[in-house]
Parts: structure tokens; sequence; C-alpha cells
């Protein structure tokens, strides 16, 4: 029986597939006018990104860093927030439905092998049999619970352009393309080591602490998986990769961005920890399942210490 991934594997995928995607647009040159690049850091999504930026700094009077960790935690929030919920409630409705799944498939198989044995039928001719019908099982299975694990995908395809588009908006920002005023006070809107936003993080802290906070995400939730199918020790695999790769990534864009990715993940790691507590489960109406625990951050705390 197919299993299906937990949300880490879409979740991290569509960060891992928009930070390399976004590091690739990062750190090529402008290029030349109608350019895919120039393109998009010239779209409407990437100057409502701007505007948004600017306008909520203005509002509320925040230096320039506290505003893009406020704007990226508001995003998290309001749209990916939400939408991670959905998914977390679709993917308990499609773990639930597996032991069902499971045992109609038992009966399908006898119901097939002796129909097959009635008319003569070689084992390809059953297993094709078999798979047939047990895919028109599983889809109406997915109609009368209305959980198609495509409608899982939502977050995906909204996190990945909402993620770019912001990340290119810091870039415009930080480079002057968009505004030299506002080029001006990003140069002089950071704090701490990270005083200048338009330019990489010398120190490293930043970017060490994106690469540390991606693999702990991997690694708690990769601990909430007693099995593993082989897609998904790959899919693990990949993701540890992608955290380390972002490092040396982190270190050659603006701090902006650095800090913008930094805190978008750390939000990331709250939510899904946050989604994984009973109460606000129930909250979401989030379907309780086999899988689910009543201590989950003990859990982790335990798994994570030995």
């Amino acid at each position: 029986m197919w299993r299906l991934a937990r949300p880490l594997w879409q979740g991290s995928a569509a960060r891992a597939h928009a930070r390399l995607t976004v590091a690739a647009v990062s750190s090529a040159p402008s290029g030349s006018p109608g350019g895919w690049y120039e393109w998009l850091a010239q779209s409407a999504p990437v100057h409502w990104a701007e505007d948004g930026l600017v306008a909520l700094q203005a509002a509320a009077g925040l230096p320039w860093w506290a505003a893009i960790v406020c704007g990226g935690a508001v995003l998290r929030t309001a749209v990916t927030l939400p939408l991670a919920a959905h998914q977390s409630r679709l993917l308990a409705q499609l773990e639930n439905l597996q032991p069902e799944i499971k045992k109609l498939a038992e009966h399908l198989r006898y119901e097939v092998s002796v129909r097959g044995k009635q008319l003569g039928w070689s084992e390809k001719v059953v297993r094709f049999h078999f798979k047939k019908n047990l895919r028109r099982i599983i889809a109406k299975l997915y109609i009368r619970d209305n959980c198609h694990p495509f409608k899982a995908t939502l977050l995906m395809w909204v996190q990945i352009p909402m993620w770019v588009c912001v990340s290119v908006a810091l870039r415009n920002c930080s480079v002057g393309a968009m505004d030299s005023e506002v080029q001006e006070q990003f140069s002089a809107g950071g704090a701490l080591w990270f005083t200048d936003l338009t330019a990489p993080d010398s120190t490293w802290i930043l970017p060490v602490a994106l690469g540390l906070v991606n693999l702990l995400i991997v690694e708690i939730f990769a601990l909430q998986k007693l099995e593993f199918s082989r897609f998904q020790k790959l899919a693990t695999n990949f993701f540890r990769v992608v955290s380390v790769v972002m490092i040396p990534v982190a270190a050659t864009v603006p701090s902006s961005m650095a800090l913008y990715w930094l805190s978008s993940s750390f939000l990331g790691l709250s939510h899904n920890l946050l989604l994984r507590s009973p109460t606000f489960r129930r909250l979401c109406c989030i379907p309780r399942t086999k899988s689910d625990s009543d201590t989950p951050y003990r859990d982790i705390l335990c798994a994570l210490s030995t």
C-alpha cells in the first residue's frame, strides 16, 4: 500500500524549491533588458511586495530590520498558517482512510484473483485489473471525504510564489532598483552586527543560523517518522543538503534577504510545532490519527536528546 508523506515533504519541499530559485536569482546579474529576471523584478507581485513593505514600515514606524521581520511574520501567520492547517486536516483524513483502503484492497485482490482463475487470466492481467479497480475505489473515497491529495499541495503553490516575490522585492530595495531613498534607508536600517541591510552578513551569523534552523526543521520531522520509504529517506537527505547549501548562499545576498529567510524559517518552525499541539489541532478541526501523540513536544525532546 502506498504511504503518504507528512507535511515535511510538502512544506519543506516548497521552502527548499523557493530558496534555490531565489538564490540563483539573487546572485545573478540584472541581465539584459527583457530578460527573465528583469521581468520578474519588475512584475506586479514584486511591486506589491515592495509597496506593502514600505507601507508597513511607514505605518508602524519600525526600523527596517524590524519591518522585515514583522512583514514575514504577518505573511506567515495570515497566509501560510491557515493553509498549513488545511493541509494538516487533509493529510489526517488521508491517513485515517488507510485502514479502509487496506481492507478494500484485500477484498478486491481476492475477488480479482477468483475472477482471473475463472477466466484464465495471466498473473499480469490479474495485476492490471487489480490496480485499475483499486485506483477507481480510492478515487471514490477521495470524493466521498473531499480529501484528494492534490488539494494538500495548495500551500506549496501559494508559498513558493509569495516567498520568491518578497525576496526579490527585498533585493530591489537593497540594490536601489526600487528607490534610491529606500536603499539609503536600508543601508542604515539594520541592527547589531548587520547594520547595513544592503550588504551581505560578513560575520556569517545570519546564514549559519538559517542553516541550523532549517536542519532543525528537517530533523524534528525525521524523528517523528518511525518507518521511512526509500523516497522519504532520499527527501530527508536532500533537505539536509539544501539546508547546508543555503548557508554560503545566504552569505552572498544582502542581509535584508538573509534576515527575511531566517525569520521566515523560524516562524515556519514555530507554526509547524504549533500544528503538533493536540489543543491547536482540535481548534483547527484536524481529525485525530493513530500517529498523533498526546505529548508531541516531550516526544521531540526525548528523541533529540537520545
